[in-house]
């Protein structure tokens, strides 16, 4: 038996098969992993679910009670369908069972309970075939008003019988806790349906002994925690909301602990290492850059830098991200930092996510050094599709130490690639220079580097505290002089079809200005976008406008398509760039563009990021519904990036009056990414702070809501702040929690990488 009873194999408690079903749901192994599997959601017996709400194609699981059942012969083959009709009170379902008469003498008019299946459509009505559902047992009797016939049990007088009802008080009682019960409604599959998971839950938490704590005794007290043992069954099995939510909270609270903990670990075992310093060194490399910009920094990039650069002169290493707007300066911050370290005789590495974005970053930091700067530098780019021999060029370049700047993507981190002293190592965008990564530099040699991570996703407060409470954080909030806003508009398709033309013209109108544009699209080809996993803005296969009428997903071919024929884009020089692409062919395109040899690049999310043309004004986004928040201010930012007034047109056939519609008109609305941080974490789905639905793996997040629970994070913060602070050893159950919580976010950012 493992050292904690949560560490089981659920095999060993339910059956190879239940335990099978279950992995394959939600990749739960053990009776931990099942029992941190929590509701979506908690119904009551005296709730009932709108029907109305409901649409055809969705897998539901919803509340109701039958009204109506009958039986009648199929016509077109032998056998009989019972129907059954339920209702939640606003709307009415049908249920429908062919040739399993039984379910009549189950499903009788007054029976409540718990339906699942995927919705259907019959004649205009709403149905669910076959669904898998559970009965309520019957509700106690409350109040029965039950008389006492004293004639006939006594043969007395018949007058002489009293009348008083007889209220039978524990009926009562029984019946108020039936209906308060809250009923955990867990995520439901086709093939597992939300009661069966709470049944295996239920089974589990039945043979569970007392577990091992991970807080300590007067954190519990302090903040009024329930022990795991009791938190679970709380969660799991609550006889009421006041029981609900303390379960709920004391999760919470422990889930945050626990990370924090990590956290704060790694950050004060990092504090404990020695990193080469690299100070200022005056009349440097870095001295000589100040001196040849032709712009002032902003008091934001000279607040930033001095910290950056006390920060290299100490001997520990600096571990520090440094957030901000699109165009706020953030990559010049970089090159001083790499400047302070190569005047040092360090090496600095920048690691750009792709291999355009790591061409585009050196291109730039060229036009930044200049002439003379660059020489001395001797920058290397190093990225996977190099050609043998240029990489060998390259990786001699950088093992010597001939070069001090090298710039690449992760290939800089592969065996083949040695450095003779690196000193700083800059990430930009979409990656964490974690445990993994730092571990891959050691085994080369490489100790402790000092790590400058970029993004220009700005960061909301809480979860900066949950996700990148290791790191020291900066931020950018001004733009640089010259940059101008974007103005930002919606082109709603579903209200305004005809509004199309005016796309075109008004790109066409940009490029007649001596301006260049973007048009971005979701999908590459006409066959993705025909084919069943093109999701639509209504969530199902196909895009729906507001007249209910199927639209077509644009992709990169339909826009070449479209700007070949129409009047006003014929003459424009346009070519495509999308990850299909060859390395070269994409570099190719990339550069006629930035020299100014084409007038629109038609692409797909590979310009999202770093894409730097100051002539570029115009950006349109097709089927905006299909980007996130993120994603829509991010490629917004692909223009302003000159002295020309530009704009950027999400174009999109949601309805208006949609959550769908509403993410856009926000972005459109405002250009403040602080802001837009927000709204972005408010539309996220719960738990999914990490990015783990883009990776199609469960959120690292499991009870825990970011924007909900700040509170119960700072406290959990401070908690652990404090316990580190003794000294004491943690307990083990506690260890090997932060080691689960260690590897499943850095198998995260490995994976995204």
């Amino acid at each position: 038996m493992p050292a904690d009873a949560l560490e089981t194999p659920l095999e060993r408690v339910l059956g190879a098969k239940t335990a099978r079903a279950l992995t394959r749901a939600y990749e739960v192994r053990t009776v931990g992993d099942l029992l941190s599997l929590f509701p979506r959601r908690y119904a009551h017996r005296g709730e009932l679910t709108p029907i109305r709400f409901l649409h055809p194609g969705e897998q539901v699981t919803i509340v109701a009670e039958v009204v109506e059942t009958r039986e009648r012969e199929m016509r077109a083959r032998h056998g009989k369908i019972t129907e059954a009709r339920i209702t939640d009170g606003q709307g009415f379902l049908t249920l429908t069972f062919f040739n399993q008469p039984w379910r009549a003498a189950e499903l009788q008019p007054g029976a409540r309970g718990v339906f699942s299946g995927r919705i259907g459509e019959y004649r205009g009505s709403l149905q669910l075939a076959h669904p898998d559902y559970e009965l309520f047992a019957a509700e106690p009797a409350a109040g029965t008003d039950r008389r006492r016939d004293t004639a006939d049990r006594d043969h007395g007088d018949a007058s002489e019988a009293s009348d008083a009802p007889v209220v039978d008080e524990a009926a009562d009682d029984q019946a108020d806790a039936w209906a308060r019960q809250p009923l955990p409604i867990y995520p439901a599959t086709s093939t597992l349906p939300s009661w069966k998971t709470a049944n295996s839950i239920g089974i589990v938490l039945d043979g569970l002994a007392d577990l091992p704590e991970l807080l300590p005794e007067a954190v519990r007290r302090r903040h009024r925690l329930l022990d795991r043992r009791a938190a679970f069954e709380a969660v799991h099995r609550p006889k009421d909301d006041a029981q609900l939510r303390v379960g709920l909270r004391s999760a919470r609270f422990e889930e945050a602990y626990v990370l924090q903990t990590a956290l704060l670990r790694q950050r004060a075992e990092l504090e404990t290492q020695h990193a080469e310093a690299f100070p200022h060194v005056p009349g440097g490399m870095l001295d000589e850059l100040d001196r040849i910009l032709p712009f002032d920094l902003t008091a934001g990039q000279r607040a930033v830098g001095e910290t950056i650069s006390a920060e290299l002169s100490q001997g520990s290493p600096m571990n520090r991200l440094l957030q901000g707007e699109v165009g706020s300066g953030k990559t010049l911050v970089a090159l001083r930092a790499m400047l302070q370290a190569a005047d040092g005789a360090g090496q600095a590495a920048l690691i750009a996510p792709t291999e355009v974005l790591a061409t585009q970053h050196l291109a730039s930091l060229h036009g930044m050094l200049g002439h003379e700067l660059w020489q001395r530098l001797m920058p290397q780019l190093i990225t996977g599709s190099l050609p043998t021999a240029q990489r060998r060029h390259a990786a001699l370049a950088v093992a010597s130490g001939r070069s001090r700047l090298i710039v690449g993507t992760h290939a800089l981190l592969s065996d083949s690639t040695q450095f003779e002293n690196l000193a700083l190592v800059v990430v930009d965008e979409q990656h964490r220079f974690g445990v993994e990564q730092r571990e891959a530099l050691k085994a080369k040699g490489v100790h402790h580097p000092h790590v400058l991570m970029l993004t220009a996703t700005p960061i909301p407060r809480t979860v900066a505290m949950t996700v990148f409470g290791d790191l020291d954080i900066s931020s950018l909030h001004e733009l640089p002089a010259g940059r101008r806003p974007v103005a930002s508009f919606v082109v709603p398709l579903a209200e305004k079809p005809a509004w199309i033309e005016r796309v075109w013209q008004r790109l066409a109108e940009e490029v007649e200005k001596g301006r260049q544009g973007y048009i971005v699209a979701p999908l590459i080809d006409d066959a993705e976008a025909a084919a069943p996993g093109a999701v639509g803005a209504s969530g199902t296969g196909t895009a729906v406008g507001a007249s209910g009428v199927p639209a077509q997903r644009w992709s990169v071919d339909r826009v070449l398509r479209v700007l070949a024929e129409h009047p006003a884009t014929r003459h424009l020089r346009v070519a495509a760039l999308h990850g299909r692409m060859k390395p070269e062919e994409r570099e190719q395109v990339m550069r006629d563009y930035v020299e100014r040899r084409l007038d629109v690049l038609v692409a797909t999310t590979v310009i999202e990021v770093g894409v730097n043309v100051p002539n570029a004004s115009a950006m349109v986004v097709f089927d905006a519904d299909r980007f996130g928040v993120a994603q829509l201010h991010q490629l917004r930012g692909r223009v302003g990036r000159g002295e020309h007034p530009s704009l950027a047109l999400f174009v999109t056939t949601a309805a208006e009056g949609t959550p769908t519609r509403a993410r856009i008109d926000a972005v459109a609305n405002t250009t403040d990414g602080f802001e837009l941080a927000e709204l972005d974490l408010s539309l996220r789905r719960e738990g999914d702070v990490l990015g783990a639905t883009q990776s199609g793996s469960r959120s690292q997040l499991r009870a825990l809501q970011v924007t909900r629970d700040a509170k119960i994070i700072e406290q959990a913060r401070q908690a652990a702040h404090e316990q580190l602070q003794t000294g004491e050893p943690l307990p083990e159950a506690l260890e090997r929690a932060i080691r689960a919580a260690v590897a499943e976010t850095d198998e995260h950012y490995l994976s995204a990488s």
